[in-house]
């Protein structure tokens, strides 16, 4: 039975409860003593109020290219300091960019994450502002020893003892003896963290640090891909290719760089996690309502009448980013639904769109040489996800060693994995829920080249190859799912206009070579960068939300010298 059935933390946990999380977490992998440093590089950085007074930039104009997160939190903390904001969002129909709780109903009720859907506990710059907007959470179940291991065409229950996948999947693969013989989960562990454990904590910390020079320990062990890592690990090709297939999200980002699985292994991502309860959405649309609000609660001890002036501006792509020196401002050029190529003109800018939409966006005078290059070469993964509306729970029938609460099956198929919703984890227990009501599955959730490949067929055969494969996982009859499910959304993140990738993923040695460029402003210090491209934890709402509010405080030093405050 579940694990998580015996401990299931807390909905709404405080501040200590999740540091105490934290640190079990941290205990299960003897490196209690990296507590202190992850909670402060991962905490929100220095106050903006700290470093001017509340109003004091009344009149001076910020443009925020991008209605994401990052761009919400640098509205948010810039609106403190009494800036005129303009945010500029392509998108016409939702806010939060990457952020996509898809609902199926009108009571929201039934909803899907098409983007980012767990929080990690140690991500304190996303729990403030969960707290700061009084979100209400519960945990995410991340395994469930009920849910499928599916390789080869042979099925097994994924027990945390990797007793299952040993017995019928190991003899597929070219094994040496002691690999035989020790879990995959530990072979695994093994492979991607040992090299961390044997790194000083003092030199840990630059994992998550944005340094124009790294420590040699880091820039060698960045400058390799996964594979390669496992390789220098002295596990045979064998293991290597039985891990690809049991755990598919590593073998997705095989030949990205290590400094990814870095910063995730560091931080002990993966321990305890939850959601928002009725959606990740909740997070980008309380911002929305704060910065559109004429009173906004949210601002302790700062009077409405110093806070900046919002407008915000939806389904207006920029499409120009340009220098008018005479007057020290920077002009944007924009188009929307009513008409092209209009300007205006800024004293700061904020772009908070990812370097794959950038690439698109014409730049004149050219921003550094070096920006520039990584705004073409910094690498990005595609995803894919679809989920399915079900009429009945088929994954949460059965007795308590056959039913699916939470967690994800994984699978050699190209769909690569299967999420099961977390809602009905403390109730179906004392039958106050039931496999009979409707639910949400995410039937595919999966990375790289099978992202493209399943990503870019035509909808219905999309949803047709999905479906075939859920039910070869489970062992269910083809077509039953016919009958079952009863609506669908479905994204690939690389067709997606305005983003062209699902999140940034370093390639080799990019993090030695572009860390301290991305996040370097231009135009004299008059246009700065932000998204979590921009940070040191790629593909997480942590990176997008806390480099918001790093690029407002840049802006406002840069401000405060300007005016000489």
């Amino acid at each position: 039975m579940s694990y998580q059935r015996f401990f299931l933390p807390p909905n709404n946990p405080t501040t200590y409860q999740r540091h105490q999380l934290f640190k079990q977490a941290l205990l299960d992998v003897n490196r209690l003593e990296d507590y202190n440093n992850i909670i402060d590089l991962l905490s929100p950085p220095q106050d903006i109020t700290k470093l001017a007074a509340p109003g004091v930039f009344k009149g001076i104009k910020v443009g925020i290219i991008g209605g994401g997160l990052a761009g919400l939190a640098a509205a948010f903390e810039l609106r403190k300091l009494g800036f005129d904001i303009t945010i500029f969002d392509a998108l016409k129909d939702r806010v939060g960019g990457r952020v996509y709780t898809y609902y199926f109903n009108k009571s929201k009720e039934l909803y899907g994450e098409l983007g980012p859907m767990r929080i990690p506990i140690s991500h304190e710059s996303t729990w403030h502002y969960i707290d700061l907007f009084n979100l209400n959470t519960r945990p995410f179940i991340q395994n469930n020893e009920n849910a499928f291991i599916y390789v080869g065409d042979l099925r097994v229950r994924n027990d945390p003892l990797g007793r299952n996948v040993m017995k019928k999947i190991y003899p597929m693969f070219k094994l040496r003896g002691l690999e035989r013989r020790t879990p995959w989960q530990k072979l695994l562990s093994y492979g991607l963290t040992t090299t961390l454990s044997r790194i000083p904590p003092r030199i840990r910390r630059e994992i998550l640090k944005i340094k124009k020079h790294y420590h040699p320990l880091i820039k060698y062990w960045t400058s390799f891909n996964e594979r390669q890592v496992l390789e220098k690990m002295n596990l045979s090709q064998g293991a290597i290719s039985m891990l690809g297939s049991v755990s598919p999200f590593v073998e997705d980002f095989f030949y990205y760089s290590y400094s990814e699985v870095l910063q995730e292994e560091y931080t002990v991502a993966y321990s305890f996690l939850y959601e928002i309860i009725g959606g990740l959405a909740k997070l980008p649309i309380s911002f929305y309502k704060s910065l559109t609000s004429n009173t906004p609660t949210e601002y302790d001890n700062i009077p409405t009448n110093r806070l900046g002036k919002i407008t915000w501006k939806s389904d207006h792509l920029i499409t120009e980013i340009s220098q008018n020196p005479e007057k020290n401002q920077v002009i944007l050029k924009y188009n929307n639904n009513l008409s092209s190529n209009t300007i205006e003109s800024f004293d700061y800018i904020i772009c908070a769109i990812p370097f794959s939409s950038l690439r698109l966006v014409t730049v004149d005078p050219l921003f550094s040489t070096m920006k520039m290059v990584a705004i073409r070469d910094l690498g990005y993964s595609n995803s894919q996800k679809t989920v399915l509306l079900c009429k009945n729970r088929f994954w949460e029938e059965g007795g308590e060693n056959n039913r699916i609460i939470g967690g994800g099956s994984y699978t050699d198929l190209p769909i690569t994995s299967i999420w099961y919703p977390s809602d009905h984890a403390r109730c179906i227990y004392n039958n106050k829920c039931s496999p009979k009501e409707s639910g949400v599955l995410l039937a595919s959730y999966n990375f790289t080249l099978d992202a493209v490949r399943l990503g870019n067929l035509i909808k219905p055969r999309r949803i047709e190859e999905i479906k075939r494969q859920v039910e070869s996982v489970h062992g269910l009859p083809r077509g039953y799912l016919d009958n079952i499910v009863k609506d669908y959304k479905s994204v690939n993140w690389n067709e997606q206009s305005e983003f062209y990738g699902a999140f940034a993923y370093f390639q080799p040695e990019q993090k030695r070579i572009y860390s301290s460029t991305i996040i370097r402003p231009e135009y004299n210090n008059k246009v700065f960068f932000a998204g979590e491209h921009t940070s040191a934890t790629h593909a997480w709402m942590q990176g997008a939300l806390r480099s918001g509010m790093r690029a407002a405080n840049q802006l406002a030093k840069s401000c405060k010298l300007n005016n000489k405050l």
